[in-house]
């Protein structure tokens, strides 16, 4: 029963999975056509690749990421007085979801930025970068154990200050709200479109904010712009670049290997073979 119970589960989550690619192909496809920045093919080189990552990845982190969350909100409970879930419980919804977006994006800015900055992590976080070309489904192109960090960087955060599951008997769907909307987001950052939003890109990441954070247009523009929603931490943390002009080259210095069984298990070996190095670290202001 169990056994089967899981493959219904893992049934159902791969037929949403495919209804909500239908949906992100029918928003993204036409926009990129008609507004696209660059000229690139329909069906360019590693789509099919890009599409299995998409799959993956939209089942493998989140299944880490409920166990080892389960874990830590009980842990969690147990340790905490239960007057200071209370406290975050009695919390207006929108002073509670706006205190948690900003906690996850502290969060994510910096699991993004180690992921740069430490070898190990850039073995993993190296095959999103190994993209030479901007569209909405190089969002995807990633390995399931790099989204897996980023992506617990971002939620722990919420868990310990007690803004997500704050009273922990029931499904605090907060968590789930912010992943939806940043997951969402991510995808139009990587879009292939020429749009620009004046004085808003100072505030929320756009495309060009994005795409000049996958650049490879030289050492003095490379590991910039970690953040996934809110540019002023950059800001903040001496690693913002937007310049007028958009990038001309994409991808990263870092060999990847074209195979996608080599891609998933290079960075799991003790020395990679191909003595991957993290890009060079920015120096914060």
């Amino acid at each position: 029963m169990s056994v089967h119970a899981d493959l219904t589960s893992l049934a159902r989550s791969v037929a949403v999975l495919c209804i909500w690619l239908a949906l992100l192909l029918i928003v993204f496809a036409p926009i990129e056509k008609i507004f696209g920045n660059r000229s690139q093919r329909k069906f360019r080189k590693f789509l099919g690749t890009d599409v299995f990552y998409y799959m993956v990845n939209g089942i493998v982190p989140n299944m880490l990421l409920t166990l080892f969350l389960t874990t830590l909100a009980s842990g969690a409970h147990r340790l905490a007085p239960m007057a200071f879930y209370s406290s975050a419980a009695q919390m207006p919804v929108w002073l509670r979801l706006s205190l948690a977006f900003v906690v996850a994006e502290i969060g994510w800015y910096w699991g993004h930025r180690w992921s740069h900055e430490i070898p190990f992590l850039w073995r993993f976080h190296a095959v999103h970068h190994s993209a030479d070309e901007m569209d909405w489904l190089v969002t995807a192109k990633a390995h399931p154990l790099d989204v897996f960090f980023t992506r617990l960087c971002a939620t722990v955060p919420m868990y310990v200050l007690g803004l997500a599951q704050p009273v922990g008997n029931r499904v605090d769907l907060l968590p789930m709200v912010i992943a939806l909307l940043t997951g969402f987001w991510a995808y139009f950052l990587h879009a292939n479109v020429r749009w620009r939003f004046g004085w808003l890109e100072w505030l929320i990441a756009t495309p060009v904010f994005h795409h000049w954070h996958h650049t490879n247009d030289g050492p003095e523009v490379i590991d910039r712009n970690y953040s996934a929603f809110f540019p002023w931490l950059d800001k903040c943390f001496g690693t913002l670049y937007l310049p007028r002009e958009w990038p001309k080259n994409y991808g990263s210095d870092t060999p990847v290997a074209p195979h996608l069984i080599d891609q998933l298990l290079d960075p799991l070996t003790p020395r990679d073979s191909r003595s991957v190095q993290a890009p060079r670290q920015l120096e914060t202001a």
